[in-house]
């Protein structure tokens, strides 16, 4: 049955949904058209028909590792008579005050989340950089990016020719045919000059220096799979007017103006952005729209912005339908208003974020998105009137109470609540393979403690 469904499905998206989406392509050319073909085709193939069971997994890693915290810290507690575990609205109030202003740290190397785990806090971190390939959770937890490649560096922060790119620059970098592990040989700033329009199975990884992508155009991952972005700090990212820009060793194609997002995923698959700093873009922090699927959005500190995460980009496109993403161990922080993230159609897993500034809402939605918020902590606003995590659009309260929107050991602070709605029986039993149940949200602070990119050395641990 499960299979005729997905059958089902694969002939309703070629027969309806990608009539109406060449419509709005005559302005790309045929290499633009195969791409997007081929890019349909990755989205099927990446869409998981139990999307229950995904999120299950992730409960069952990250029960696994705060239970070793917790056996960590219990030895801590008798040797120096400490408790070094922070939870829940004591460790908000001792660690992010309004102020926002990041502590360095000068303790021990901490891995306080499951994908952390996975690779920090060992010293020989930079010969094996591409271990991270093996650390994604998650609807993106096939994501490898650039693994098994070879080891590209960027010399050059200079953005001059996009048609022609400079070797030793990114853009040079993205648009190789092989896979890649992209990583810098200096502090940098890059000022994109256009966006940066990436190939197949990259990974850019920031870690070791301070890497920025600023006060010019983002990142564009528009009918590709396989991409990895990580350890970047990305802000104040603007509009360009497009033109001429090569997206591949062998193609160059005419661009219109890009729209100012940070990070825009466009009909790609098999995407993880994680430990990426975020604020100040002219449109959208992360943008993922157009089929796009079996993405994770990890460990990042988003902060000093209006839209922050857009998910699915049209009420009228109901390609999103296949949409699936996680949002896991992130903080959104200071000067966000709104979209933290705002989703259509598609399924959703937001868990273990820590929420400390909203000015309109934190989770929004339309066209009856299935979302599942577990272990998240919201510390809503002073402002009486804006203390609702959530917010529908676009449909009468008879319609959208029929939209699966759950709240599973979400810790409300500040008189922050969560409207949920749909079918009860949506709260997630853990499947007979992952048999641990999630964990409370006065467990986040800690979990996000190192969200955004990180001040990793080398030499040292991370």
């Amino acid at each position: 049955m499960e299979v005729a469904k997905i059958a089902f499905m694969f002939v309703f998206w070629f027969g309806f949904i990608t009539p109406n989406l060449m419509a709005d392509m005559k302005k790309y050319d045929k290499v633009w058209q195969e791409r997007s073909e081929e890019a349909r085709k990755n989205m099927m193939e990446a869409y998981d028909p139990d999307p229950i069971a995904v999120t299950a997994e992730v409960n069952e890693q990250v029960n696994h590792q705060i239970d070793g915290n917790a056996k960590t810290n219990s030895t801590i507690n008798h040797t120096k008579g400490t408790n070094n575990f922070e939870t829940g609205a004591e460790a908000n109030n001792t660690r992010r005050s309004l102020k926002q202003k990041k502590q360095k740290y000068n303790g021990p190397c901490q891995a306080n989340n499951p994908i952390d785990k996975c690779w920090r806090c060992r010293k020989n971190w930079v010969k094996d950089r591409q271990r991270l390939a093996s650390c994604a959770l998650g609807f993106g937890r096939r994501t490898t990016g650039g693994k098994g490649g070879k080891i590209y560096v960027v010399t050059d922060n200079s953005d001059h020719d996009c048609v022609e790119p400079k070797p030793g620059t990114l853009r040079h970098a993205v648009i190789q045919k092989e896979p890649l592990w992209i990583i810098f040989a200096c502090d940098m700033n890059i000022k994109l000059s256009q966006e940066l329009i990436m190939a197949h199975n990259k990974t850019i990884d920031g870690r070791g220096f301070n890497v920025h992508i600023s006060h010019g155009a983002g990142i564009t991952i528009q009918f590709v799979s396989n991409i990895i972005i990580h350890g970047l700090r990305i802000h104040h990212i603007c509009s360009t007017c497009g033109g001429m820009i090569r997206d591949s060793v062998d193609h160059v194609g005419l661009r219109t103006a890009s729209d100012g997002d940070g990070i825009s995923i466009f009909g790609s698959t098999n995407v993880w952005i994680d430990h990426v700093s975020m604020s100040n873009c002219q449109d959208g922090l992360i943008d993922a729209i157009q089929g796009s699927t079996a993405i994770t959005i990890s460990n990042c500190h988003f902060s000093n912005h209006n839209d922050a995460i857009l998910l699915g980009a049209s009420d009228s496109f109901s390609g999103d339908q296949f949409m699936q993403i996680t949002v896991a161990f992130n903080h959104f922080g200071q000067g966000l208003v709104q979209r933290m993230p705002r989703c259509r159609w598609g399924f959703f897993h937001v868990v273990n974020n820590d929420y400390t500034h909203w000015l309109l809402y934190a989770i929004g939605g339309s066209m009856h998105p299935t979302i599942v918020s577990q272990g998240n902590q919201f510390v809503a606003p002073d402002d009486k009137y804006i203390k609702e995590v959530t917010k529908r659009d676009y449909a009468p309260m008879s319609e959208w109470k029929k939209w699966n929107w759950r709240s599973e050991g979400d810790l409300m602070v500040n008189g922050a609540f969560f409207v949920e709605s749909g079918e009860p029986a949506l709260h997630l039993r853990p499947s007979k393979k992952f048999m641990i149940k999630a964990k409370h949200g006065r467990f986040a602070t800690q979990m996000t403690r190192f969200a955004g990119a990180l001040d990793c050395k080398y030499g040292k641990k991370c």
